[in-house]
């Protein structure tokens, strides 16, 4: 994931309208390094980030109470397997 996208989840308290902004860092030539690191937000409000190892199988969540574990576990597992629209550009943020 190269872009901010948009998930809607159903959570314990209700319908969330997220947007998911992932942390790509600059390199040298143009390109751009994916930390692993994706931001949560519902509107101005930050619900925490989602946080995966290197081979993104393993994830942590650190919002405090933003989200139950089995929410998280969906919004990890929809990150993971999200394909980016040919063409994305990480420098559009």
């Amino acid at each position: 994931m190269v872009n901010q996208v948009s998930y809607d989840i159903d959570t314990t308290e209700g319908p969330v309208h997220l947007t998911i902004t992932p942390v790509n860092e600059p390199v040298p030539g143009g390109n751009y390094f994916a930390t692993g690191v994706y931001k949560l937000s519902d509107g101005p409000v930050g619900m925490g980030n989602i946080t995966f190892d290197e081979n993104m199988e393993e994830w942590e969540y650190d919002g405090i109470g933003e989200l139950t574990y089995g929410e998280a576990a969906e919004i990890a597992n929809f990150i993971k397997n999200y394909k980016d629209p040919e063409g994305a550009d990480p420098s559009l943020l």
